[in-house]
């Protein structure tokens, strides 16, 4: 120890000393897979393993079930950085997006860093956020009950098919088209019907024939998620799941209005009812603190992985972290767990986020969070650079604080 502040090689050490429990949390939450705000076996082990390293836990924060808040304070006042947890699964593939991965690796970067530097100022804190699949905007839920007021920085890592130290995320309006129609016997007197399932199919032609005039960057996509019960009744219910996403929440909100004049003019021609409504809040594009990024970078090459600086012409997908993004520094690194065009949200992502390869990888993801967060709670400057050029981004002052864009 120098100065109060490990070395690379005694945080390794640290971080090596911990891989037993990072992979059996790991495999433990992989081979039970819980929906969005369901996670309830994830939560308790993850808070498990977490007030065994002396953290205190807080359940429920904001009033969501699933979520926690674990810190381990100082001994002396200062900065307070926080790595995040997600543990929701995908429906029927499981942890295809490699959240078992994300969340192992999040609480062995902060037991981890506590173990190398247990007298370290300020406060080193693992929020868990449930709900970041399937629009359920954990983390904005969160923010908005005032469970991130005090956090000066928040960090973490996603599993992928390679490595990069940022990504531009996309901003996302979660939607969901529903239309009404009359029922009727689909074979003695359909013409006194009116099919909700006819507007929905002729909503989906719609969008298709947008496509070509839309940004090349915007993305439009969706399933019928109610089609009808039964064959032989003109369905007077139907609807569609949607999400439409573009670079930016600005250019989301204007996609959103053309797609809703577009679910309008397919219940017109069906003479049905057309409502659009949200299916949870608008993700906001992300801001990636490269300040942070550039040290993270840095440790993860040292231990031999090479990592990228990643394309802004070649966006991730959606992620709350985004309206997170806007109120704090944060940074969200992809690091390859997984061979090279394995899909994310797959069945092969599903496998690979199981693997001893994934777990080697997630040590080294873990070790380049806790040298960050280490970094933030003992160098002032490295807080001070990381707040000056969140605070050069952002928004006028007087902007609410909210993360709802």
């Amino acid at each position: 120890m120098v100065g109060g502040v490990c070395s690379l090689e005694e945080l390794v050490g640290a971080v090596a000393g911990v891989r037993g429990r990072l992979e059996e949390v790991s495999l433990a939450i992989h081979a039970r897979p819980e929906l969005k705000f369901a996670e309830g076996y994830a939560r308790d082990v993850l808070t498990g393993w977490l007030v065994d390293e002396g953290f205190a836990v807080a359940r429920r924060p904001g009033g969501m079930e699933t979520a926690f808040v674990a810190v381990h304070r100082g001994r002396e006042p200062g900065p307070c950085a926080a790595v995040l947890a997600e543990y929701d699964a995908l429906p029927g593939i499981g942890h295809g997006c490699g959240h078992n991965l994300i969340a192992a690796g999040a609480v062995a970067a902060a037991v981890a860093a506590v173990r190398a530097v247990p007298g370290h100022p300020g406060t080193i804190a693992v929020i868990g956020t449930p709900g970041e699949e399937m629009g359920g905007a954990g983390k904005v839920r969160l923010a908005d009950a005032g469970v991130f007021d005090g956090v000066d920085a928040a960090v973490m890592f996603h599993p992928a098919d390679r490595s990069v130290t940022a990504q531009h995320g996309l901003a996302a309006a979660h939607l969901r088209a529903r239309f009404t129609g009359v029922s009727a016997h689909a074979a003695k007197s359909p013409w006194e019907g009116r099919s909700a399932l006819a507007a929905a199919q002729l909503f989906l032609n719609a969008l298709d024939s947008m496509r070509q005039f839309i940004p090349p960057t915007a993305r439009l996509h969706g399933i019928v998620s109610n089609g009808g019960q039964a064959p032989n009744v003109v369905p007077a219910v139907a609807a569609v799941d949607f999400y439409v996403r573009d670079r930016t929440a600005a250019s989301v909100r204007e996609l959103v209005e053309r797609v809703r004049r577009a679910a309008l003019g397919a219940a017109l021609a069906t003479e049905t009812e057309a409502e659009v409504s949200e299916t949870g809040p608008l993700y906001a594009e992300r801001r990636n603190n490269m300040v942070l990024a550039a040290r993270f970078g840095a440790v993860v090459r040292a231990l031999g992985l090479e990592i990228g600086p990643g394309d802004a012409d070649d966006p991730a997908g959606s992620s709350d972290i985004g309206n997170l993004s806007q109120l704090l520094p944060v940074i969200h690194p992809y690091i390859q767990t997984a061979a090279p065009g394995t899909p994310s949200h797959s069945d092969a992502m599903r496998e690979a986020s199981a693997t001893a390869f994934a777990h080697d990888r997630t040590e080294i993801a873990a070790t380049g969070l806790a040298r960050v967060v280490l970094d933030l709670v003992t160098d002032p400057e490295l807080m001070a650079a990381a707040r000056a050029e969140f605070t050069a981004g952002r928004e006028p002052a007087g902007t609410a604080r909210t993360l709802r864009p």
